[in-house]
């Protein structure tokens, strides 16, 4: 089945699309991307992701992204696409080749599109909270960047111990985030999500999610995690998601009332504005 790839302008076939192995992306992961949902062949919140593509370019001192070359990608990649009920765009931008080293080159910046097909994720998620903790003070604090190591990481330690997502902790031993996800909990009655100074990144789905049912931004401590009343997960891949398990620690309900009305809310939303 084919993947359609296009690579700074051009449409290519995946077995000859390349970039230089210089190319600072590979090199020391300098660069930024954003992953958007595809439903029957027409991409999901595209504007929001180019907005953030745009603003995590801006934090990494990027020059900033060509959006309607990268739209004209998109197209182009989609055209080519199956019409898979649900599909994954992956949006690259890298601040192209470069030296063995930090400094950047000056050869301009590298822009990939690759579109594939999406597996749908299971009805719910068991997570495990992995022991390194998120520096929301970081210079990567709240970019969607490349280097992409210590989720990498994290995700093979929590699935080595039985959990589909792997969740962090930050410094201040606060609830921050997924490895590619937000989460969200239920505490006294109330929807809850770690506040945005926590480290997290500013998820398209979290936003939407904050928007069309509610919740608060709220700084809560990891503990908070095992004892809340229910739970869930939001990603542009799969949308609310509930959380079964923390750890060995079985929640209330998978889904609860809340999760279940945030999950009804959001499918009712989503498919009637598939760019909101």
């Amino acid at each position: 089945m084919k993947v359609p790839v296009w690579v700074n302008g051009a449409l290519i076939p995946p077995d000859q699309a390349t970039v230089s192995v210089f190319d600072h992306g590979l090199m020391v992961g300098d660069g930024v991307f954003e992953t958007v949902k595809c439903v029957n062949g027409v991409p999901f919140a595209l504007t929001r992701h180019l907005d953030r593509l745009r603003l995590s370019a801006q934090r990494l001192d990027l020059p900033e992204p060509d959006v309607e070359e990268i739209i004209a990608g998109v197209r182009a990649c989609l055209a080519e696409a199956p019409a898979w009920p649900l599909g994954r765009i992956r949006i690259t931008y890298t601040s192209g080749p470069g030296p063995l080293g930090s400094d950047r080159g000056d050869q301009g910046c590298t822009a990939m599109v690759i579109v594939a097909e999406q597996k749908p994720f299971p009805a719910t998620a068991d997570v495990t909270v992995v022991p390194w903790p998120r520096n929301e003070r970081g210079a990567l604090a709240g970019v969607k960047s490349t280097s992409y190591a210590e989720n990498a990481k994290a995700l093979f330690h929590a699935k080595a111990r039985g959990g589909g997502e792997a969740i962090f902790g930050n410094v201040a031993g606060d609830l921050c985030e997924g490895t590619g996800s937000n989460i969200f909990i239920v505490r006294d009655g109330r929807l809850v999500t770690p506040t945005l100074a926590s480290g997290c990144l500013a998820g398209v789905t979290r936003g939407l999610t904050l928007q069309w049912c509610g919740g608060v931004e709220e700084d809560v401590p990891l503990s908070a995690l095992y004892e809340a009343e229910e739970a869930f997960l939001t990603s542009t891949t799969r949308d609310v998601q509930p959380i079964r398990a923390v750890d060995q620690t079985v929640l209330p309900a998978a889904p609860g009332p809340v999760t279940a009305k945030a999950m009804r809310v959001f499918a009712e939303r989503a498919a009637a504005d598939l760019d909101p």
